[in-house]
């Protein structure tokens, strides 16, 4: 974590100590946003729609106001073979609905693009970084991953998963499934079993795109509150991974190999 000093120095996007009370709050949630080119661009606008309705929403708000602080800290940023360094929105505090629709606001005025690859690790480890050094100390440390493929570029992910489960966070994942995935037992299983992590981590899958808004706000509000969805989307802890973790590098090597 950050100190007291170095929020003090006014780093950008950061709300100073003096400013926010305390540097306590429930959940420190940073949203990890998949914008590979696997994606259309309807898809993909049709997923920023999904975070921006659902942080202006009144359950999302809800959740918000019953936590113990009544207060979380929130960050994004979209990947895909790498992050996109210019879509980093740096952390904020949400206590107030205006606060969430302040921060609604800068996710709707990132242009839509696209990038190559899919790198699961590589948005773990984004993630991570930004919850060490955060100025906010959450009650709960939260990784929120929304993909639609399995991991094909940079790290494995089971060590960059492990990594940061070993330090206290806890990794989620909505598993976005509206075509058929590399993943041959499908992506939500690949998710539940290489991805997520954690006390309480679940993957939520998303098969329609007119569901995706609905899947965003409940995975957040479930977040939020630290509630567990039922059995059928959460892989049953301490069990043993039925899915090859390193399918989408095996599928990407032999394709440059034929």
């Amino acid at each position: 974590m950050l100190t007291t000093v170095a929020v003090l120095m006014g780093l950008s996007g950061l709300v100073p100590a003096a400013q926010a009370g305390t540097n306590e709050v429930d959940v420190s949630l940073v949203l990890a946003v998949d914008t590979s080119r696997s994606m259309d661009f309807e898809e993909i606008g049709i997923q920023r729609e999904g975070y921006v309705e659902a942080l202006k929403h009144k359950e999302f708000l809800d959740a918000v106001k019953g936590g113990l602080t009544g207060r979380i800290a929130i960050s994004y940023f979209e990947w895909a073979g790498y992050v996109v360094q210019d879509s980093v929105i740096d952390w904020q505090v949400i206590e107030t609905e205006e606060d969430a629709i302040a921060f609604a606001g800068k996710i709707e005025a990132r242009p839509i693009a696209t990038q190559r690859r899919t790198s699961i690790s590589t948005a773990i480890g984004q993630g991570a970084s930004m919850i060490i050094t955060s100025p906010f100390r959450g009650r709960r440390e939260v990784i929120d991953v929304s993909g639609d493929g399995p991991n094909n570029s940079g790290n494995p992910v089971i060590p960059a998963r492990d990594k940061a489960v070993a330090s206290g966070m806890i990794i989620n994942g909505l598993a976005i499934m509206l075509r058929p995935s590399d993943a041959p037992n499908g992506l939500d299983t690949y998710y539940a079993d290489c991805v997520i992590g954690g006390p309480g981590a679940f993957v939520l899958p998303v098969h329609k795109i007119e569901d995706f808004a609905v899947a965003v706000r409940r995975k957040l509000v479930l977040e939020i509150s630290g509630l567990s969805p039922p059995a059928t989307v959460q892989r049953i802890a301490g069990a043993g991974p039925v899915t090859d973790c390193l399918v989408g590098e095996k599928q990407w090597r032999d394709f440059f190999d034929r």
